[in-house]
């Protein structure tokens, strides 16, 4: 939760219009990952009451999407705004919850939804790393030439969200004076993070720095802290330390407001080019040949796609690396 004296100095831009705001989050078994969504939504709210900020969820838990467009309803609103509480524009940002938003279209008509876009790559956020690196390294005498960033996202099986890690993870390290930095994941695609210790020993550092690029806990933070604790065991000589999570933090509420006023004005932009589903609606002439139509229209900020079972399979198809690149460019 925001403390009173961050709220004086925490200062938002003035939003141009009255319309609620529905914060959606990917959703999570584990109940402090359901929580940190909820309290980022309770704090948001206490920067601004002038409109209601609703959490809910694409899945896992609740309230769902469907859940959280009807408490609009009922309090009488004819129009919203709804934001992906999401890093990186890659499947959920484009396919799901837009799938969902469809679904709520059709329940209430009359309704007009004007969907934002994701977090992405901002300059708050580059800074907000910046100055927890900047925290981390005044606890250690080991300098940072001596130490390597092992950047660790989620994963996608989009490639264009799992290329914005990278990115992301060069950002943070160039001109830092770090040794270097290995970009890993924690699940669906390669390198895993397991891979991404291994290569960031080649260096010979004294220090590895872990950074998970999320935004709450949850069940996969755990697991990253578990895969460092499993490191530490085996190569003692190798100082592992682990950032936290983003959770509560200003920057981040600052570029979520950008986001609500890009919904607002009607300026919400994406990066259109090297989307698979953009692509695939290409057909033969870019060599992926797919039954599946994509308009990727960012004029109204939505993106419709449809035929989307929401199953997920047991086990992880993309454990074979392989396998996994010669399908990552398919669609559903």
């Amino acid at each position: 939760m925001v403390s009173a004296p961050d709220k004086q100095s925490l200062q938002l831009a003035k939003l141009p219009i009255d319309r609620p705001v529905l914060l959606i989050g990917h959703g999570s078994r584990d109940e402090a990952g359901r929580q940190g969504l909820l309290d980022f939504a309770e704090a948001y709210q206490a920067l601004d009451r002038s409109r209601p900020v609703i959490p809910c969820f694409l899945e896992l838990t609740e309230p769902t999407i469907q859940q959280g467009v009807d408490r609009c309803v009922e309090l009488g609103y004819t129009e919203l705004s709804a934001l992906p509480i999401l890093l990186f524009a890659a499947r959920h940002n484009k396919f799901d919850v837009t799938n969902e938003l469809d679904r709520a279209r059709l329940r209430h008509p009359q309704v007009k939804f004007h969907y934002g876009r994701h977090f992405g790559i901002t300059p708050g956020i580059l800074d907000l790393w910046k100055d927890r690196l900047l925290e981390l390294d005044r606890l250690s005498e080991i300098s940072r030439a001596d130490t390597v960033l092992l950047f660790v996202g989620r994963g996608s099986s989009d490639p264009d969200a799992n290329s914005d890690v990278s990115k992301m993870a060069r950002l943070v390290w160039e001109g830092s004076g770090y040794s270097t930095v290995e970009t890993c994941f924690i699940g669906i695609t390669h390198p895993r993070m397991e891979e991404g210790f291994r290569r960031a020993r080649l260096y010979q550092p004294r220090r590895i720095i872990v950074l998970p690029y999320f935004l709450f806990t949850g069940a996969l933070l755990k697991k990253i802290y578990q895969i460092a604790d499993e490191q530490r065991s085996h190569f003692p000589d190798i100082q592992v330390d682990c950032l936290p999570e983003m959770g509560l933090h200003p920057q981040l509420f600052h570029v979520l407001r950008d986001r609500e006023i890009e919904t607002q004005l009607g300026q919400v932009q994406m990066n259109c080019e090297m989307c698979k589903f953009r692509l695939a609606a290409l057909g033969d002439d870019h060599g992926h040949s797919h039954a599946h139509g994509h308009s990727h229209s960012h004029e109204h900020g939505h993106h419709h796609h449809h035929g989307h079972d929401h199953s997920h399979a047991a086990i992880d198809p993309y454990a074979e690396p392989e396998a996994y690149h010669q399908r990552i460019w398919q669609v559903p």
